[in-house]
């Protein structure tokens, strides 16, 4: 599965940070939308982001945005987090509404990078962004 996320946004890398902290079974590869592979992928599904709101998950067959990108994200994770599941109660139209208001304002609370991350050295080989979606 593949995650793509604002390569420029401070939220968004810390929360790679924390999935390749916590990913054992190296589940998740990761892209960011800036990229070669991102852009690929999105114009493969007809997808247009105008200002990069979202996390987007990549299964294979179909994508996931918002909260159910998410929920699909921690949901094999190790340990805790495993328990996220239980949010799946709360209707999708409330769980993104919170997530559309924390994307809206991640910059002012988090921060914005000049450039997009640079893979930590041992995971660099689970990092897409050069790859070409096929």
């Amino acid at each position: 599965m593949v995650i793509l996320f604002d390569g420029v946004c401070s939220l968004c890398n810390g929360f790679v940070r924390f999935i390749l902290k916590r990913d054992k079974n190296k589940t998740f590869q990761f892209a960011s939308l800036q990229s070669t592979y991102g852009a690929g992928l999105l114009a493969h599904f007809n997808f247009t982001l105008v200002n990069s709101d979202t996390i987007i998950l990549y299964n294979g067959k179909k994508i996931f945005t918002q909260s159910d990108a998410l929920l699909k994200i921690v949901s094999p994770l190790n340990g805790i987090w495993k328990c996220a599941v239980i949010f799946k109660i709360i209707p999708g139209f409330i769980r993104n509404s919170l997530y559309r208001l924390v994307a809206k304002n991640r910059y002012k609370l988090f921060g914005k990078n000049d450039q997009c991350m640079v893979p930590p050295e041992g995971v660099k080989d689970r990092f897409l962004d050069d790859a070409i979606f096929e």
